[in-house]
């Protein structure tokens, strides 16, 4: 028998059993769905191969994504938001990299420091996860799709949450908080 720690949302820690090791990506995403963590990110991000991003179970860390009024794809985890960033490859005598897929965001005066990165200039940034190289992992792809077929196209949101609506312009120009996907609590 596993255990496998969850912080809520709410952040009360929770200790789930898993009956076996093949169980334990399935537990992780039932809880995950309701945004519950079962560890912290680690510097730099998760790090997962570029070919996974597309079709990413975002449930697997707790998070999820979501489309702005503006159309902007991010991702939501622990209510900050991550937008998705291309890296482009690096190739010089000092350093070759891969291109990439980045979900970062603009570090906050209480983020740790070992979680902040520094940019170009004095702007620093918290990367949440990062998508290079590597060979694909189907056990990290979105369940029930088949790998690729099963990914949503970057301009909709995903087939369970409704698009968000842009109000009329002579109503207030509110932004409307994310619709969480409710589920059924899984004890």
């Amino acid at each position: 028998m596993l255990h496998i720690e969850f912080l809520t949302d709410l952040g009360a820690r929770v200790t789930v059993d898993v009956d076996s090791a093949d169980k334990l990506l399935d537990v992780q995403r039932q809880y995950g769905r309701l945004g519950w963590t079962s560890g912290e990110v680690p510097t730099g991000g998760y790090q997962f191969p570029l070919d996974n991003e597309p079709d990413f179970d975002w449930t697997l860390i707790g998070a999820r994504k979501w489309i702005s009024p503006d159309g902007e794809e991010l991702v939501i985890h622990k209510g900050h938001a991550y937008r998705r960033r291309e890296l482009e490859a690096v190739d010089s005598r000092k350093m070759k990299l891969p291109a990439a897929v980045k979900y970062s965001r603009g570090a906050k005066s209480t983020d740790p420091d070992h979680l902040r990165e520094k940019s170009d200039g004095e702007f620093e940034y918290v990367t949440l996860a990062i998508f290079r190289g590597g060979k694909r992992q189907d056990r990290y792809a979105l369940p029930g799709g088949g790998g690729r077929a099963a990914q949503p196209q970057p301009s909709q949101p995903q087939a369970a949450r409704p698009a968000p609506t842009r109000p009329a312009p002579s109503a207030p120009a509110a932004r409307p908080a994310p619709q969480a996907v409710e589920e059924e609590t899984p004890f």
